[in-house]
Order: C-alpha cells, then structure tokens, then sequence
C-alpha cells in the first residue's frame, strides 16, 4: 500500500498544489469537458494537479492511458488516449512514448508492458486490482483444459499475464463472439467471466461454450428485477447493459454492449433518457459530450478503478518509482494471445 502521506509531503514541497480558481479559470478548456459533473470548487481543487501531471508528463516524455471507468478529473483532464480495453491494448503498441502510465486496473498495466517490453509502463496503484483477474490462476486454466481436452481456451483480458500465458488466445467483451465465432473448434473454453461467456453462448448458439465460475463484483450486483422496477419508475427510459451483467440482466435491456458499443450506441441513438447498467464512471465521462441526453442511475462504482487519482498519477510520473515488471517467459507466451486477438479483431473488421 502507498505511503501516501509521506508521498503528499513531498509532492506538495515539490509542487503548488493548493486550491487555485484562477489556474481553474484559465484552465477552461479543460474543464468544458466535465463541467456536467465537476462542480467549479471541485475543479479548483484538481486543476493545480491536472496542470502538473501534464507539464511533468511531457517532461518525461509519458503518455497517459485511461480507460473509461476513470474518473472525469483523470478522463478528460490528463488522459491522452481514452477507451474500453480493447481500444487501450491496441492504443498501448501504437504509442512513440517511452514511458505509459496506466489509469486502469493492475491487469492492464500488465498489458501495455507486455506489448511494449522495451517501455516503462507506470502504475499509479499496484492495488488496483480487479475481482475477475483474482478469479482464475493458470492452474485453474489447466484444470479446465483437462476437464475439455482439445478445447482452446479464451481468457478474457480481465486477467493476469499468467492466465494469458496458459490461453490460446484473448478477447474484450467488443469482440468476444467474433473471437469464438472465428475458432474452428465446436467447444470452447471462456475463462474466467462466466456472464460474458454465457451471454456470448446465447449469441453464438453454433458453439459449445464452457466457462469458469468467475464475475464482475460491479456488474454481478444488477439484477433483473432491478431493471424491471427501475423501468415500471422510470418509463421511456433506455436501459443499456454491458455483457459482464447476468443474462437475465441483459435480457431485460434495450441494448447491450461493450464498453466501446455502450458509447457507440448512445451516439448513434441519443435517447432522451438513459441508464447505463455498467461503473459509475462511464455516465459521468460521456455527459458532457451528450448534453441532450439525460443519464439517470443507479449505477454501481468500482473499488479498484477509483483507486486511481490525481495524487497518484502525479506520484507515479514524479518518481518512476511504481513501474509495472513481468517475467520475460510469462510476457512472451501472454504475448501471443493478446497478439492473436489484436490480429483477429483487425481481421474481421
């Protein structure tokens, strides 16, 4: 765990950091991103840390990915490259930065650094972790493998490099039917998501699809009659599930979709209302780019994505001291599957 009082002594010896409405004021490019759901004294405050992060980030020569579940001081006010996980594995091997830090979970700094070996990839917080990674270890991919003999297995992104490095290959929840689509096996195993693998099941009814018991402590939360009383309370309202939730869930729903098509489908349809049944961070991050859309909860948060703040970016480019490692063997075999699924996903389109 960081020390993070002895870090704040010296971030603050090092940089003005107190309130500042008048850098907020001059900083308002920045804040008509968020000004939805940043109040102007809550900018006061981030806006001498969001100045800091990005004069020392092009001081170190840094490139800052954040995925969407960010929240929107670090989304919209430091973040170069923006998206779901798909998007920022891809992102990770295009950047000419020598040093990614990842505003995200454990799991994909571990990504970036096994795509780009040669880099420093920073991790605000090694805490960050994720419910679904902690779910499956390469020996429950093994266990697996000899309950299915021949079946490939696909792990979800969500995962560790040691589960990536014992799959076949990998998927995001943008592109999981068109991976198991794409394998000529009949049975496949779907690792370790069991929500995605069963919703992706009813979609591609072709294949025998078999999954470990694994979920996503945010999404599991939602319920079906959740969403059916939220409907009877709230009509016309467009319910839009992201396919970590259970089937039931989905089932109820306008829409469902990755994070990406969660975004892609609000633009695209602008409804008058809508609730995303995803992290908490996803409404508050696109508000501002939809203002004619009126976003409405609940929503649940994720514990391990807001572990990840201003203070702790501006630390981890400050000291380079929080870099992510992974063994060269593991990075190498965990390679070949994230690879896989890139090539596949730019295959098909």
């Amino acid at each position: 765990m960081l020390d993070m009082p002895a870090r704040r002594d010296e971030l603050r010896a090092t940089y003005d950091l107190a309130p500042n409405p008048g850098l907020a004021a001059r900083m308002q490019d920045a804040y008509a991103r968020m000004k939805r759901v940043v109040s102007p004294a809550d900018w006061a405050m981030h806006a001498p840390y969001v100045a800091a992060i990005n004069a020392l980030k092009r001081e170190r020569g840094a490139a800052i990915l954040a995925h969407n579940y960010m929240t929107p001081e670090i989304f919209h006010g430091v973040a170069d490259v923006v998206g779901d996980s798909l998007q920022l594995a891809v992102e990770a091997t295009r950047t000419q930065s020598d040093v990614i830090v990842q505003c995200g979970v454990h799991f994909m700094a571990e990504t970036s650094k096994i795509l780009n070996p040669a880099k420093i990839v920073l991790m605000p917080d090694m805490a960050a972790g994720c419910s679904l990674a902690d779910s499956i270890t390469a020996e429950g991919v093994a266990r697996m493998r000899a309950r299915y003999p021949g079946a490939p297995v696909v792990s979800y992104v969500n995962t560790t490099a040691e589960v990536k490095a014992a799959s076949d290959i990998c998927c995001t929840s943008s592109n999981a039917v068109q991976i198991i689509r794409a394998l000529e096996a009949e049975t496949i195993i779907m690792t370790p998501d069991k929500y995605l693998a069963q919703n992706v099941a009813a979609l591609v009814p072709e294949k025998r699809i078999v999954w470990w018991d694994g979920s996503c402590i945010v999404h599991e939360q939602y319920t079906a009659r959740d969403i059916r009383e939220f409907r009877e309370w709230n009509p016309g309202t467009r319910i839009i599930a992201h396919p970590e939730c259970p089937p039931d869930v989905v089932a109820e729903a306008d829409f469902s979709g990755s994070t990406k098509g969660i975004l892609d489908y609000v633009s695209l349809e602008r409804p008058e209302r809508a609730m995303l049944v995803t992290e908490c961070s996803m409404a508050s991050n696109i508000s501002d780019a939809h203002p004619d859309v009126e976003f409405i909860g609940p929503c649940n948060m994720c514990p391990y994505m807001k572990k990840i703040t201003l203070e702790k970016v501006l630390w981890s480019l400050h000291s380079m001291t929080t870099q992510i490692e992974v063994d060269a063997d593991i990075a190498n075999r965990a390679r070949l599957a994230v690879q896989r699924m890139i090539d596949l996903s730019a295959a098909k389109g």
